[in-house]
């Protein structure tokens, strides 16, 4: 995840980021045969579906990416990428885009914990059928569906550690509608697998950083500046914070693995990163002091949920300063592993928290900003936690 609003308090101009100088990535692997291994991309004008693309290029792939017309195609094309106009929600741009393809890496969804609920099914739930549809009447040889970890819904229990085994939907909060929407999602992706008419693997992310991050990595930037950026509770929690770079590895490694066949995996860290380290990561990147202003997790919840009713009862269109999502994924005291694909697949970060927070701090200073893809994953969550 990543996602789009878990600093929708935080100012500042999401940025495009058009180089990769920065991004640490492994050796490139040899070159399949260019004829076959097309992978299609969804929201690859998204964090997390351009590291799809950067390292699928990387590795050799050839790479066609679905993307709508008017977004920042620059980066995609650098890669060598087909572009094909089109979106989840038109099924004659799915057919197209299918069309010879090996495989597919679907990350557009709608992200944000805000917004209107018929956006969420129309894009995250129906566009994800839609693809699955047109994926198994193509032929694909693999659908890799981009979920996320809040699937698994809102706990937040100390000490609570939760893997692929825990039941989805526990605790989701009334309006969380991009995990609501996700876990639907889920469902339909199984089902499509169930039938037999096509092998899926899911993947679940969690809060996603990285190059290429326009939304909370320069919302963040932005407040440390400001002195405006608190602890939510000590500061000592432990976050679920990955690099895109690493997520990319890890899908791709599970679609080329016969045990992934019908499979989820967790890819939701790099390592042991707590809430405060991560902060001050960023602020030293910057030239900032470390943060030392705390607010306790039940204020900023219960804040959290006073704000987001009179969001919804007024119908706002802007989100709230801060929602329940976002102290949640900020200070929450549980914890997800992703053990799971380190056993079965050998899976393991490339990009550690040490080289790549100060990385992708140095990319995004460096690059200019425009508008992005709301369709991109999250997110994505996404969120940008897919996703988280």
């Amino acid at each position: 995840m990543s996602f789009h609003a878990v600093f929708s308090s935080l100012g500042g101009n999401p940025a495009l980021a058009r180089s990769a100088a920065t991004t640490i990535l492994p050796p490139i692997m040899s070159e399949p045969n260019k004829n076959k291994n097309l992978a299609l991309v969804t929201g690859g004008t998204g964090l997390l579906g351009s590291h799809f693309a950067e390292q699928l290029h990387r590795q050799g792939f050839p790479i066609r990416a679905l993307c709508r017309i008017g977004s920042d195609t620059a980066f995609l094309k650098s890669l060598g990428a087909e572009i094909v106009n089109g979106d989840v929600t038109d099924r004659e741009s799915l057919r197209r885009a299918c069309e010879g393809v090996d495989t597919v890496y679907h990350a557009a969804a709608r992200v944000g914990d805000w917004g209107p609920w018929p956006e969420f099914v129309q894009i995250s739930i129906h566009g994800t059928q839609n693809l699955l549809d047109a994926a198994a009447d193509a032929g694909v040889r693999r659908f890799v569906h981009t979920s996320s970890i809040s699937t698994y819904g809102h706990p937040n229990e100390a000490g609570l550690v939760l893997d692929e085994t825990a039941p989805p939907g526990v605790k989701l909060h009334k309006w969380s509608y991009y995990s609501r929407a996700k876990v639907e999602a889920d469902k339909l992706v199984w089902k499509m697998h169930e039938s037999g008419r096509l092998p899926v693997t899911i993947i679940r992310p969690s809060w996603l950083y990285g190059p290429r991050d326009r939304a909370t990595l320069p919302r963040l930037i932005t407040r440390i500046r400001q002195g405006k950026v608190k602890l939510i509770g000590g500061g000592g929690n432990r976050l679920n914070v990955v690099h895109a770079g690493n997520v990319a590895e890890g899908a791709i490694m599970a679609a080329h693995s016969d045990k992934a066949v019908g499979q989820a995996y967790n890819i939701c860290h790099d390592g042991i990163l707590t809430q405060r380290q991560y902060f001050n990561m960023v602020a030293e990147a910057i030239g900032e002091p470390p943060i030392k202003k705390t607010v306790p997790y039940g204020v900023a919840y219960g804040a959290a949920f006073v704000m987001e009713c009179f969001g919804h009862f007024f119908r706002t269109k802007n989100p709230p300063l801060v929602t329940r999502y976002a102290v949640w994924l900020i200070g929450r005291l549980c914890f997800f592993e992703c053990d799971k694909i380190k056993k079965e697949l050998g899976w393991s970060p490339t990009v550690s928290y040490e080289d790549g927070v100060p990385a992708a701090v140095a990319e995004h200073l460096g690059t200019s900003t425009d508008k992005p893809d709301q369709q991109a994953a999250p997110s994505s969550p996404e969120p940008a936690e897919a996703t988280a």
